[in-house]
């Protein structure tokens, strides 16, 4: 896939990314929203038959917490638009696959991070036969923590929701061998990745 930032200077990457956000079948109030909706619910569900809940009783790490989003937000998604959105089914597929049009698909990540996101080694890598793009349209959701000392008031937040394109060759993996992270450089976090709501 040819990457749309192809041949721009850096100081045209935002506009660019702009036009790639106004092109997405999705708006950004239902970007949001979905997001909203889908954290709002970690926090409302109960557990147990004593309905124990997160943030008052059960306090997960945040790898947890992520995990949640990412199986509510396609979920929820899915839900309100049956006939154009779905989770991915298989490996080869987007978190987010828009089923019309498969090139409209997002690829979902989260973090306890204040403010940036990461990917796994292979982000960094070629993809191979069968697994998934690595460039496309990108959904970063950035979340509070929950913490024990949090009980009985309101739940954590949800930090910046923030959607654009991210190429393949935009992350970089770590140096060691051993490393298993790659991220992005806070030039393309800030002109690939645009803010749709923040707290």
């Amino acid at each position: 896939m040819c990457s749309p930032y192809r041949g721009l200077s850096v100081g045209c990457w935002k506009e660019k990314t702009q036009e790639l956000i106004k092109m997405h079948p999705l708006s950004d109030k239902d970007i949001v929203d979905v997001v909203l909706s889908s954290w709002k619910s970690i926090f409302d569900s109960q557990f147990g038959t004593a309905g124990f809940k997160i943030g008052v009783d059960i306090f997960p790490k945040p790898q947890i917490l992520g995990f949640l989003l990412h199986e509510l937000i396609p979920l929820e998604l899915g839900s309100r638009f049956p006939t154009q959105w779905r989770g991915d089914e298989v490996s080869s597929e987007k978190d987010l696959v828009y089923i019309p049009n498969k090139k409209y698909s997002i690829e979902l990540k989260t973090s306890s991070n204040p403010r940036h996101i990461y990917g796994n080694r292979s982000y960094a890598q070629k993809s191979t036969r069968g697994k998934k793009a690595k460039s496309g349209y990108y959904l970063a959701v950035n979340f509070r923590k929950v913490s024990k000392g949090s009980t009985g008031k309101a739940f954590p937040k949800i930090r910046l929701i923030r959607f654009g394109w991210l190429d393949s060759t935009d992350w970089t993996g770590q140096a060691a061998q051993t490393g298993q992270q790659a991220s992005l450089s806070k030039e393309i976090e800030t002109t690939k990745l645009l803010p749709l709501y923040s707290s």
